[in-house]
C-alpha cells in the first residue's frame, strides 16, 4: 500500500502511532510525506531519523527549507522550530543531506505531490520540469551554498518564465512550499493564513483559480492546516494542524479503495504563539 501523510512537524510519537493504526510494513508499504518533515515539534531529530530509515519519500517544505538555511548559517536558529537537537546531532549532515536530494513535486500513481500548491499557469508537467530545475540546484551542495543566502524572501511573487537566476528559483521555492492564496493574475499573497473561507478581497485559494491548468489532475498537498481535511476526486488536503493539536492524516492512493485515516495528536504549539 502507498500512504501520503501530511505536515509530520517533528511530531515522531504521532507519526509511530499513525503507521501503527494503518498495519504499515516498511516491506511491503510505501510512505510519501508531503513536506514540513522538522519544525516546531517535540522530535524533529527522531521524526527525520526515523522516516530515512523507513526509507519514506518526501517533497519539501517550508520548514525543511528553513532547516538547510539556518544549517548552513544563513538565519538564527527560532526558539519555537525547536531545531537544536537536530543541528547538534552527530550524524546531522547525512541527514540534510537526505533531506537537500528530496523534490518538491512528486508523480505517484498519477497524483502530484506538493507541500503548498502549483500556481495557477502551469500544468502538472511544467511544475515537475520546473521542479527538477529547481531540485538540481538544492541537492547540489556548491549550487545549494550559492542560493541558500538568497532564497528568503516574498518577491517576485508573480511568476514569469523569463525570470532568471535567484529571482527565478525563489519564485518557485515561495509558489511551491509556501502558496495559499493568488489573485487572477496568479500573483501569491503571503500575508494571509486563514482557511478558504476568509480570503480577502480580490483573491482566492490558489486551487479555486478560474483558470488553474492543473485543474482535473490529482494533487495533494499539505501546508494549510486551517483548511482542515479536504477530501475531494482530484484534490487532498492532508495538513490536519497535528503540530497544533490536531490530527496527523494519510491517504491511501495506489489505486485500490481510497482510504482517509487520521490520529489525533497532543499539542505541541498554542495557535497564535508564532
Amino acid at each position: 500500500m502507498d500512504w501520503l501523510v501530511g505536515d509530520l512537524q517533528g511530531c515522531d510519537a504521532a507519526l509511530r502511532r499513525l503507521l501503527n493504526t494503518v498495519g504499515f510494513s516498511p516491506s511491503r508499504d510505501r510512505l510519501w510525506l508531503l513536506g514540513d518533515l522538522v519544525g516546531r515539534g517535540p522530535d524533529s531529530l527522531a521524526t527525520l531519523r526515523w522516516v530515512r530509515d523507513l526509507d519514506a519519500q518526501a517533497v519539501l517544505g517550508n520548514h525543511d527549507l528553513n532547516l538547510l538555511v539556518v544549517a548552513a548559517g544563513h538565519r538564527a536558529a527560532q526558539p519555537q522550530d525547536r531545531l537544536g537537537g537536530l543541528l547538534s546531532a552527530p550524524d546531522r549532515d547525512e541527514l540534510l543531506h537526505w533531506l537537500a536530494q528530496q523534490p518538491l513535486v512528486r508523480r505517484v500513481h498519477g497524483w502530484l505531490l506538493v507541500h503548498a500548491g502549483l500556481l495557477p499557469g502551469w500544468t502538472g508537467e511544467q511544475a515537475l520540469a520546473l521542479s527538477d530545475a529547481l531540485s538540481k540546484v538544492l541537492s547540489d551542495p556548491g549550487q545549494r551554498a550559492t542560493f541558500l543566502p538568497q532564497m528568503m524572501g516574498n518577491e517576485p511573487a508573480l511568476w514569469h518564465p523569463d525570470l532568471q537566476g535567484a529571482e527565478r528559483l525563489r519564485c518557485l521555492v515561495n509558489a511551491f512550499t509556501r502558496l495559499r492564496f493568488v489573485d487572477l493574475q496568479g500573483r501569491m499573497d503571503f500575508a494571509t493564513k486563514e482557511g478558504s473561507d476568509r480570503a480577502p478581497p480580490g483573491l482566492m485559494p490558489w486551487f479555486d483559480h478560474p483558470e488553474r491548468a492543473s485543474a482535473g489532475e490529482p494533487i495533494a498537498f499539505g501546508h494549510w492546516s486551517t483548511l482542515g481535511l479536504i477530501d475531494r476526486p482530484t484534490l487532498l488536503a492532508l495538513d490536519t494542524g497535528c503540530v497544533w493539536g490536531g490530527c496527523l492524516s494519510a491517504a491511501r492512493i495506489d489505486g485500490g479503495r481510497r482510504e482517509i485515516v487520521q490520529v489525533r495528536c497532543d499539542q505541541a504549539l498554542r495557535p497564535g504563539t508564532v
